[in-house]
């Protein structure tokens, strides 16, 4: 196969490259395949890559894998991607659907031309408000696997050291908790948050991409939970991210569980084109 069709789409600035296995049945996606589409000075550029592709009991399936060319947890924003690209391509009749990750079905709507909504299943492994030390610093902070495995931490935990999110060194941190012996194997996202006027705002340093992004929709999901339990706001809640732009996450507590999860925001197919595989 010596070029590949391709479809860029961004969701919240979360930016993905998506390869619909309709118009490229003989795709082999290797982890240096993936590293090159996913290169921003070299490649196309992306947070990571989805593929679609037909199902027998669901509208579609997809793949996620990081840009760093490994596979992917859940991702929410790539979620919402693929189902903005299912309407687009013709794979689902009505606003609604339900697809395969995994092996697991969840399912996502289309509520305007620029509005997705995707639905979660129940988050696992739910800890709250315990210490680490890193870099010489001792944290509070709360896990819970959301599809993918993310730790919340509130700017108050720095004290003085770093007065607001816009001053917190994701990267430095971020990398360190990432790869902590707290969450080895197999490692873990970081979101940082604050909260004024009824707002989070987070930043993610996203593991499989080893960087800041510019949004995370699980670990909005994440953040809104913990935030829930932490500091009783309520839903439906709205998370600031670091391209400005908001997610809105919704969700019903009960028996200690969290239940009709979902994520709502904005999801935009940018351009479509052909990659010519180096080599070839």
């Amino acid at each position: 196969m010596n070029e590949i069709n391709f479809t860029k789409i961004t969701a919240a600035g979360n930016d993905f490259i998506l390869i619909d296995k309709r118009l490229n049945p003989d795709i082999i996606l290797t982890s240096e395949l993936i590293q090159s589409l996913c290169d921003r000075r070299f490649g196309i550029g992306a947070d990571g890559v989805l593929t679609i592709d037909d199902h027998k009991k669901s509208d579609f399936k997809m793949e996620y894998f990081n840009s760093d060319g490994s596979d992917g947890m859940l991702c929410g924003n790539g979620a919402r991607s693929i189902i903005k690209y299912a309407e687009y391509s013709g794979r689902i009749k009505s606003n609604k659907t339900k697809f395969t990750f995994n092996d697991e079905l969840f399912s996502g709507e289309v509520l305007s031309t620029n509005e997705i909504k995707f639905n979660l299943n129940e988050p696992k492994n739910l800890k709250l408000n315990f210490g680490i030390s890193i870099l010489n610093k001792s944290l509070n902070v709360s896990f819970i696997d959301t599809g993918a495995h993310h730790v919340v931490i509130d700017v108050s935990e720095f004290n003085d050291e770093y007065k607001s999110l816009e001053t917190i060194p994701v990267v430095k941190y971020g990398s360190a908790i990432r790869y902590s012996k707290y969450f080895n194997p197999p490692g873990t996202n970081v979101n940082f948050i604050s909260i004024s006027d009824g707002i989070i705002n987070i930043r993610t340093f996203e593991r499989g991409v080893e960087d800041e992004t510019l949004a995370c929709g699980t670990g909005s999901v994440a953040s809104a939970m913990i935030s829930y339990l932490n500091r009783k706001i309520s839903t439906p809640i709205q998370l600031r991210t670091k391209s400005g732009e908001i997610l809105t996450v919704d969700f019903e507590y009960k028996n200690e569980k969290f239940i009709n999860v979902s994520l709502i925001g904005p999801a935009k197919i940018v351009f479509e084109g052909k990659y010519k595989i180096r080599g070839n």
